[in-house]
């Protein structure tokens, strides 16, 4: 008699077509899911986004079990649990005589790394659900001395064939980018995404993670994400049908009163494997072919994911686990507390930080050009603001977050991801928002203490780094409006840059 294997299925694997499956026997093999509270405190993730993640393996296991399936379940609250994946993977094992696990390739190097310690045979299948073969990009990027999105969207765009005409770019161009750099406006017509009922499942979870989780950062409640693959698809209908005609131009925009404008709201389904990417573009294209959204909304949604979301896990594997650990810039600051939910003056920082502690959710701008960028500008330690941003957002994994914050929103890897770094004065933000408008500072000024801190703290950011930064062909305008000033003047910003930063130092209001 053939010994039985364990098939690892992990939170963010919840995919029927999921590369270990298709290497076990249901007839034979069991698979083995756990919720441990090694990787609920791993980093202290919002509790949605805990809820969220224990409720869609719940019910992707029973899924799984209407498939013939043998799932050996660790709920968090068994008593037998013992709250490590590894731990539970050798648990499972004795218990059915199994010696080899197979699993698809995590999408965390520390996961990885725990697989390649247990002490049983371990198979790792590739994780077929992305659109880029990770062979394929390191090949790719083996003989390149930068690596930039956009070239490698385009090779994704032929290999694709996503709004494509044949080897040409549908439409005639590849980027539409600069049709889709709105501002909005408030607008009651503007279709919500939908909210989903906590079932009783979902309402099992909640009240289990209330009784766990009770310290950590954010609001379970109210609770109304999808929770299973019907309810990720008819997010998706919603989306295609109501909000993507509008989704280019105002990807880039900020409201106050309105924290999802016309976003998706459909990474934390694609992440954890309830909709696939390629499903979701072919709904984007169909919906652009049928005359239902413009191309430049089609493009622009389109890229986020063979663009942006493929080069971001090219980038982590590629990297390899040092990357993790990149401070270019050596910035040491700690984190200030106003992204824990402490009182602030900063308007665009208190709506951001506010609806991430309600949703889970703040869209890529938000993340990029309001609390990304100011601590950046901040000098804050890039391993403090990564842990940060996988613990906030329900959409943060390993594999697409260090990328994007470390690399695209920290510049800590010194140019891998982005040629230069993603900083800016309080200008673009009162461009993009109306945040400016009703916030305590004003964003004209550059000096005192009534001055935007964005707007000395990008001066004072740059002199400090301009050994790295001044020839820069990106960024040699701003060093030379900067020698123009005033001598006078570049003192007093520096000043009240300096101010500001002793502030945050001391733990004041800022």
């Amino acid at each position: 008699m053939v010994a039985p294997k364990l098939i690892l299925v992990l939170g963010d694997q919840l995919s029927p077509d999921l590369s270990s499956l298709a290497a076990g026997d249901p007839a034979r093999d069991a698979v083995v899911m756990a919720e441990v509270m090694g990787e609920g405190t791993h980093v202290p993730h919002h509790p949605q986004k805990i809820a969220l993640i224990l409720t869609a393996m719940r019910k992707f296991a029973d899924a799984l079990r209407g498939r013939g399936w043998q799932v050996l379940y660790s709920a968090l609250d068994d008593l037998a649990n013992s709250q490590t994946l590894a731990g539970e993977i050798l648990r499972r094992a004795a218990e059915v005589g199994a010696s080899e696990l197979i699993a698809t390739r995590p999408g965390a190097w520390r996961v990885i790394a725990m697989l390649d310690d247990l002490p049983l045979r371990v198979t790792q299948t590739p994780d077929d659900r992305f659109l880029c073969p990770q062979d394929w990009f390191d090949r790719w990027a083996a003989n390149r001395k930068v690596m930039r999105m956009e070239h490698f969207y385009r090779e994704m765009r032929r290999m694709t064939g996503f709004l494509m005409d044949g080897d040409a770019p549908a439409g005639g161009q590849w980027n539409y980018d600069h049709d889709n750099r709105k501002p909005a406006k408030p607008d009651l017509l503007r279709p919500r995404p939908p909210r989903f009922a906590p079932d009783e499942t979902t309402e099992q979870v909640l009240a289990l993670v209330e009784a766990r989780f009770p310290s950590h950062f954010g609001h379970l409640r109210p609770f109304g994400w999808a929770t299973d693959r019907a309810g990720a698809l008819q997010a998706l209908d919603h989306f295609i049908t109501h909000a993507l005609p509008r989704f280019g131009e105002e990807q880039d925009a900020m409201l106050a009163g309105d924290p999802t404008l016309s976003h998706s709201l459909l990474s934390p389904y694609i992440n954890l494997g309830l909709l696939s990417p390629r499903e979701v573009c072919d709904r984007a294209q169909s919906a652009w072919a049928a005359g239902m959204a413009p191309i430049a909304a089609a493009e622009g949604f389109i890229r986020q994911i063979i663009g942006w979301r493929e080069f971001m896990r090219g980038i982590y594997m590629h990297q390899g686990p040092a990357y993790e650990q990149v401070n270019a810039l050596n910035h040491t600051r700690a984190l200030p507390a106003v992204y824990w939910g402490a009182a602030t003056r900063m308007a665009c920082m208190g709506a951001a930080v506010g609806q991430t502690q309600r949703l889970a959710y703040a869209h890529h701008i938000q993340r990029l050009m309001v609390t990304g960028n100011f601590a950046l500008l901040a000098g804050v330690d890039p391993a403090q603001v990564h842990e940060w941003y996988l613990s906030v957002y329900i959409d943060a994994i390993e594999w697409v977050e260090v990328p994007n914050t470390l690399g695209m929103s920290q510049f800590a890897d010194g140019g891998v991801v982005g040629s230069k770094p993603y900083v800016s004065s309080g200008a673009y933000i009162d461009r993009m928002s109306d945040y400016c408008k009703n916030c305590q500072y004003k964003v004209k000024e550059r000096t005192g203490p009534d001055a935007c801190p964005y707007n000395p703290l990008y001066w004072h950011f740059l002199t400090r780094h301009r050994d790295r930064f001044e020839n820069n062909p990106r960024m040699a305008q701003m060093y030379r409006t900067w020698d123009r000033m005033d001598g006078a003047v570049r003192g007093q910003i520096i000043d009240t840059a300096q101010a500001v930063l002793g502030r945050l130092d001391r733990g004041e209001t800022v």
